[in-house]
């Protein structure tokens, strides 16, 4: 999605080799007409698929998400990172190493809003090593639900996520996928 890359271009900060800041448009402040274009985009790629709901992780994936939920008229549904109180009762979990924070993470869904009977499109900002992807893609199968596809809004596709994900038949469509990046030298994007 060359809007996107675009974005990137102009107002991504690159750390090192490996950290993509992209903070000032997507997971801090966020520019909804762009996350509008990013929903649109979505749907007409999964336009010949059945979905009836969104799933992502907190925090950074929900306002995509539900960007995107929008263009499909369904609802979205978050995994947790913590249990709460208002999430007792049956839950659906799985283990979620953050390469963001350096930690791992017990991420849950409450089994009443995940079935069967679901059809599951996974939204998340960033994949790198597809520990985030993998744990809701569990989420999901253990509900009995079937992963319509997954949509990425940026993809390190220099990192092995992305590739073992779909070696596993799961459909990945990635709106950004970097081939490079270096403070100096700066992005580079796949064709």
């Amino acid at each position: 999605m060359k809007l996107l890359e675009e974005r990137i271009r102009k107002d991504g900060i690159v750390i090192g080799n490996d950290i993509l800041k992209v903070d000032s448009f997507l997971n801090h402040q966020m520019d909804i007409a762009l996350f509008e274009e990013m929903g649109k985009e979505w749907k007409r790629l999964y336009n010949d698929v059945e979905i009836n709901k969104i799933l992502t992780i907190e925090a950074s994936g929900i306002g995509i998400a539900c960007i995107a939920a929008r263009e499909f008229g369904v609802p979205v549904v978050f995994a947790k990172k913590s249990k709460t109180k208002n999430i007792a009762g049956d839950v659906y979990t799985s283990k979620v190493m953050s390469f963001t924070h350096g930690r791992e993470y017990d991420i849950m869904v409450s089994k009443k809003f995940l079935g069967p009977e679901d059809k599951v499109l996974i939204i998340d900002d960033f994949l790198a090593n597809g520990e985030a992807l993998r744990g809701l893609i569990k989420l999901v199968r253990d509900a009995g639900a079937t992963v319509a596809g997954c949509g990425i809004a940026i993809e390190k596709a220099f990192q092995p996520g992305g590739d073992n994900v779909r070696a596993t038949g799961v459909r990945v469509e990635s709106l950004a996928r970097v081939a490079s990046m270096d403070e100096n030298k700066g992005i580079v994007f796949t064709d």
